[in-house]
């Protein structure tokens, strides 16, 4: 058997989330299903992170266990003519047999995008959110700047969270204006349920004068949610990157010949019966 580590695209909009479940189209449930015919076994899929209904992702990652032939690298390849257009394979890998994509990870990136025009966009209408009004990106970028760090971001979590613990550590929170468009790029080592969702309508109330640029700092000492902001709506929301350790791809042979030198795997190859 081998543990293979998937790079996934998808546009969420048709999708119930990434988890499978039995009220809804999962992207987890077509990728399984694609899997399934690629290998012609039973495949069940583990991934980093589970995005809600409507969230897309550039850089979603899973793994799952195979005794399948096919090359690591080759998966792209014979999965993209089963999968619907809208969930797309970049790459493939094999990683070590204790590798587990979502409890290995030691980052994320998530990226939230907004068009603050009057009429919209309907080539973006599923990709980003949509202000009508004018927005004080300064402002907004002012706030940000308190959301890098490590702090206690109990106030950011939505109702239903799971999190033993909600110290997080933020390591870039960067807002950009692009034209119509306004993009918060977002990376920290872990995130809270709805946690970018929450930053990002918060963002907006402070754009709009409905908040203060304090709002941040003031949620870190009332630990409150009603300290902060709407939750953003979900289509403007992407997971772009996980982060894993590099150590945490080294296959066996790989960590001996790390630790031993490539002299010493030489020999031992010499020595193999």
């Amino acid at each position: 058997m081998k543990r293979i580590l998937l790079t996934i695209e998808y546009d969420g909009t048709a999708y119930s989330g990434w988890q499978r479940q039995y009220n809804g189209l999962a992207v987890q449930q077509v990728v399984e299903e694609a899997l399934g015919r690629a290998c012609h076994e039973s495949i069940t899929v583990t991934g980093a992170s589970r995005t809600d209904a409507g969230v897309h992702a550039l850089g979603q990652a899973c793994h799952f266990d195979t005794a399948s032939s096919i090359p690591p690298e080759k998966y792209p390849f014979v999965l993209n003519t089963m999968l619907p257009r809208d969930v797309r394979v970049h790459t493939g890998r094999e990683v070590p047999p204790d590798f587990h994509a979502r409890f290995m990870t030691c980052g994320k990136t998530y990226t939230y995008r907004i068009i603050n025009s009057r009429h919209g966009s309907a080539l973006k209408r599923n990709t980003h959110a949509h202000v009508p009004v004018p927005l004080d990106e300064a402002a907004m970028a002012r706030a940000a700047e308190a959301l890098t760090g490590k702090h206690d971001f109990a106030a950011f979590q939505a109702s239903g969270g799971t999190a033993k613990t909600t110290v997080r550590t933020i390591r870039e929170a960067r807002l950009l204006r692009q034209g119509d468009e306004l993009v918060l790029t977002l990376r920290g080592d872990a995130f809270l349920y709805n946690m970018v969702r929450i930053i990002a309508g918060t963002l907006m109330e402070i754009g709009l004068h409905k908040r203060g640029e304090d709002a941040f700092l003031r949620a870190y000492d009332t630990l409150d949610r009603l300290s902060l902001g709407v939750t953003a709506p979900p289509h403007g929301l992407e997971l772009t990157q996980v982060h894993y350790p590099e150590a945490a791809f080294l296959l066996p042979e790989a960590v001996r010949w790390h630790q031993d030198g490539p002299a010493a795997s030489s020999l031992e190859a010499s020595e193999a019966p």
